[in-house]
C-alpha cells in the first residue's frame, strides 16, 4: 500500500510540474508581448472537413485554419502535427525555410492541447494524406493543464461525465454521439413542420406540476410568495393551445422529476410532445413509427439499428399487442376472465409480485399494471405498442371503446424499455374532474405521484376541446438506441451528478 501511495505522490507531482511548466511558458509569452489571452477573434476561411472535401479545388491554395493542437511531431527543422477542429483532423507540416528559426523555436514551444491559427499552402503528403503546409501561425489560447494521455487517461465515467470538455477533445466517439443527437432532434422537427404542426414553448416554472405522475422537484419563488415546481411534462399546456385553436402543437424541451439515477434516468431529460386535434391514438401509433423510422433513415441511412449486440428495426408497421394480452402471452393469466379486485389480489400473492400500494388498496388494474411490469415489459425487444391500460393509472385518458374498464392508451417499448406515451385524449371536462378527484384519494393512500388538481386545465375543457390524439417520447433513450450508448448519461451532455467531494 506504501508502495502505491508513493507512485501515486510521483504522479502527482509529475503532474504539477507539467502545469508548472506551462504556466512558465505563458508568462514567458506575456514578458515577449504575446499573451494568448489577449486575441480576440481568429479570422478563418475553412475548416478541416471543407479542405478535404475540396481538395481537389483548394490544392495549392492559401487557407487559414483554427483547432487544437493534439500532436506534434516536430524535430530538427521540420516535421508535422495534427490540429483538430469541430470537424475533425488535419495535418500541418512546418518547415525552417518557410517560418523562420524563430518561429519555428516557437512552434516547437507550443504544448499538446495549445489552439492555434495556422495559415498556409494546402497539399497532399506522399502518403496521399490533406495536409497545410504552414507559412504562419498564432497561438490563441494556452492550455495551462495537460490532457489526459489518451489511451490511459479519461477512462473513468465518473471523471468523464463531470469533465465533459475533456471527454470530448479525447473521445471521438463521444463527439459523434452528441452530433448524431443533434441530427435526430433536428430530423424530429423536419418531420413535424412537414406535417403542419406548430412548435411551442410553455412554462417550466408552475404552480402546479401536471401532466405526469412524478415526483416534481419543489422551488419558492420570493417576489410572489409561492412554492413552485420544475415541470414533469408539457401535456396540460399544450392540450390548453388544442383549446385555443392551435390544433397541432409540439415541444421539444426539458422535464424535472424528483426521482433516481440509473442507467435509464436523470433528473433532468427531454422530451419531445405534440398534440393533434381530430385525432385519435391510432393515429399516434401511425405517426410514431413513421416518424423515428424517418429518423432512423435520416441518421444512419438504414432502420435498422444494432444496441449491446441486438439488431433492433424501427421499420413501420410495429408490433401490437393489448396490456391483457401480453400478460396472458407471458404468465398464463387471463384478466379478461378476473372478475373483481379481490380474484385479482389473489393472483398478486400467488405471483409475489411487487407494488406501488398496499395490496389492500389495488384494484384488478393496478394488479394488472404490476404483472406487465414485473413479467412482460423486458420481453419487448422489437419496437411494439403495448396499448389499452387500466383506467386506474391513465387519468387524462378517453375510455376504451366498447371496454370502459380500460382506456386508448398506448407505450412504445424497444429492448425492453419504455420509449413513449400516448393517448386518445379525455376531453371531457365532467369526467376528468372525477378522475382528478380519484388522483387526491391516491395522494392520500401515500403516492406522491398521484396528479394534482388543476382548476384552471378543467376550465379549458369547459370551453371545450376536440377529440385529440398525444404523444410522449423520451428523446434521450431514443438516442441511445440510435448511438449503442449503454447508459443515458452517455447521450446527456451535463448529466446530474453528486458534488465532487474534491
Amino acid at each position: 500500500m506504501a508502495k502505491e501511495e508513493k507512485n501515486l505522490h510521483v504522479l502527482e507531482e509529475n503532474f504539477n510540474q507539467l502545469i508548472r511548466e506551462r504556466i512558465q511558458k505563458f508568462k514567458n509569452l506575456q514578458e515577449q508581448n504575446k499573451d494568448p489571452f489577449e486575441v480576440y477573434k481568429v479570422e478563418r476561411t475553412h475548416t478541416s472537413k471543407e479542405i478535404k472535401d475540396n481538395y481537389e479545388t483548394l490544392d495549392g491554395t492559401d487557407v487559414t485554419v483554427a483547432g487544437r493542437l493534439m500532436s506534434k511531431r516536430v524535430h530538427g527543422k521540420a516535421g508535422f502535427s495534427d490540429l483538430y477542429d469541430r470537424y475533425g483532423k488535419i495535418q500541418l507540416y512546418i518547415k525552417i525555410n518557410d517560418v523562420g528559426e524563430e518561429k519555428l523555436k516557437e512552434y516547437k514551444s507550443y504544448d499538446i492541447g495549445d489552439i492555434l491559427s495556422v495559415s498556409g499552402k494546402v497539399f497532399k503528403t506522399k502518403t496521399g494524406e490533406v495536409s497545410i503546409h504552414i507559412t504562419d501561425f498564432q497561438l490563441a489560447a494556452k492550455s495551462l493543464k495537460p490532457l489526459p494521455e489518451k489511451w490511459h487517461g479519461l477512462k473513468d465515467p465518473d471523471l468523464r461525465y463531470r469533465q465533459r470538455y475533456v471527454d470530448l477533445i479525447i473521445n471521438q466517439d463521444v463527439r459523434d454521439t452528441f452530433l448524431k443527437r443533434t441530427a435526430v432532434i433536428r430530423a424530429i422537427r423536419e418531420f413535424l413542420d412537414s406535417r403542419d404542426y406548430i412548435e411551442v414553448e410553455t412554462p417550466i416554472l408552475s404552480s402546479i406540476a401536471g401532466g405526469a405522475a412524478a415526483k416534481p422537484f419543489i422551488t419558492h419563488h420570493n417576489a410572489l410568495d409561492i412554492d413552485m415546481y420544475l415541470r414533469i411534462a408539457t401535456e396540460l399546456y399544450l392540450k390548453r393551445l388544442i383549446v385555443g385553436g392551435f390544433e397541432k402543437v409540439y415541444e421539444i424541451g426539458k422535464n424535472f422529476r424528483n426521482e433516481g439515477i440509473d442507467v435509464r434516468h436523470n433528473p433532468e431529460f427531454t422530451a419531445m410532445e405534440l398534440y393533434e386535434a381530430f385525432s385519435d391514438y391510432n393515429d399516434m401509433m401511425e405517426l410514431t413509427e413513421n416518424m423515428l423510422a424517418y429518423v432512423c433513415e435520416k441518421v444512419l441511412g438504414t432502420t435498422k439499428v444494432t444496441y449491446q449486440d441486438t439488431e433492433i428495426d424501427f421499420k413501420p408497421p410495429w408490433n401490437r399487442i393489448t396490456m391483457v394480452d401480453a400478460v396472458k402471452q407471458f404468465t398464463k393469466v387471463d384478466f379478461s376472465e378476473v372478475e373483481s379486485d379481490d380474484e385479482a389480489r389473489k393472483i398478486a400473492v400467488e405471483k409475489n409480485i411487487e407494488l406501488k400500494k398496499e395490496l389492500k388498496d389495488c384494484t384488478k388494474g393496478d394488479i394488472l399494471v404490476g404483472m406487465f411490469e414485473e413479467f412482460c415489459e423486458h420481453k419487448f425487444i422489437q419496437p411494439t405498442f403495448v396499448m389499452d391500460y387500466p383506467v386506474e393509472i391513465s387519468p387524462l385518458t378517453k375510455k376504451k371503446r366498447g371496454n370502459d374498464k380500460y382506456t386508448e392508451r398506448f407505450e412504445g417499448f424497444i429492448f425492453g424499455r419504455e420509449v413513449c406515451n400516448a393517448y386518445s385524449e379525455l376531453n371531457d371536462p365532467i369526467v376528468q374532474r372525477e378522475r382528478f378527484m380519484q388522483q387526491i384519494r391516491e395522494r392520500e393512500l401515500g403516492d406522491d405521484e398521484a396528479y394534482m388538481m388543476d382548476e384552471d386545465f378543467i376550465n379549458a375543457l369547459e370551453i371545450g376541446m376536440p377529440p385529440t390524439g398525444g404523444l410522449g417520447i423520451g428523446l434521450d433513450r431514443i438516442i441511445m438506441f440510435l448511438t449503442n450508448s449503454y447508459s443515458i448519461r452517455d447521450v446527456i451532455l451535463f448529466p446530474t451528478m453528486k458534488p465532487s467531494q474534491q
